[in-house]
């Protein structure tokens, strides 16, 4: 799950995002102050929008929402009380997380990407990256699927040139970082990192 506000821009609105699909295909039902985005083929619910959101709770942050327990028991509420009772089931894990690459090899049908087996801990991804500098042996930050990047971008599971790819090797530009070097290349950690580490808590 992915949570959006932005009062500015469109208003006292709280975006739910449950799953990717394509425009065409969804539809939408109204209880209350909650807007249930669904699948027109499934049935599956895939998203909601709750109106009026701040007569409900106290949102601060502008764009992303950081998710916590707390967070998502108090939207489970406030979807209750205007007539929905679906549970929702969210991964509160951490969505940028330190991998260690165990293998680099060349992309069979793009000369500048690689294709990377990274290790983050408890489960081993493939990544295909375009930097420079990547290479095996290394330590990285991983934007796992689900992740929202500081520019906005959501990581989803992608296909580049006929390759499987399942998150992105982040550079400290992407990252937002301080001080972050302008040219192009991932940020590679010290040997200090654990794969599998929360990057932000580190």
């Amino acid at each position: 799950m992915n949570i959006f506000y932005n009062k500015q821009g469109i208003g006292d609105i709280l975006l739910l995002s449950l799953k990717d699909l394509p425009r065409e295909k969804k539809r939408f039902d109204r209880k209350g102050n909650v807007a249930r985005i669904y699948n027109q083929d499934t049935n599956e619910t895939v998203g909601y929008n709750i109106f009026s959101v701040s007569d409900y709770l106290n949102v601060e942050e502008s764009g992303s929402v950081t998710l916590s327990k707390e967070l998502i028991e108090n939207i489970q509420t406030i979807l209750n009380q205007n007539g929905y009772d679906e549970k929702l089931n969210v991964d509160l894990s951490p969505k940028f997380v330190v991998g260690y690459i165990k293998e680099k090899v060349k992309h069979p049908n793009a000369d500048k990407l690689s294709v990377c087996t990274v290790d983050i801990g408890n489960e081993i991804l493939q990544i295909v990256c375009g930097a420079p500098n990547v290479g095996s042996g290394q330590k990285v930050v991983v934007a796992k699927v689900g992740a929202v990047m500081p520019s906005g971008l959501v990581i989803k599971d992608a296909e580049l040139r006929g390759v499987a790819s399942s998150g992105m090797i982040c550079s400290a530009r992407e990252l937002d970082l301080p001080n972050a070097p302008q040219e192009k290349g991932i940020l590679v950690l010290s040997d200090e990192y654990e794969a599998g580490q929360a990057f932000f808590e580190v």
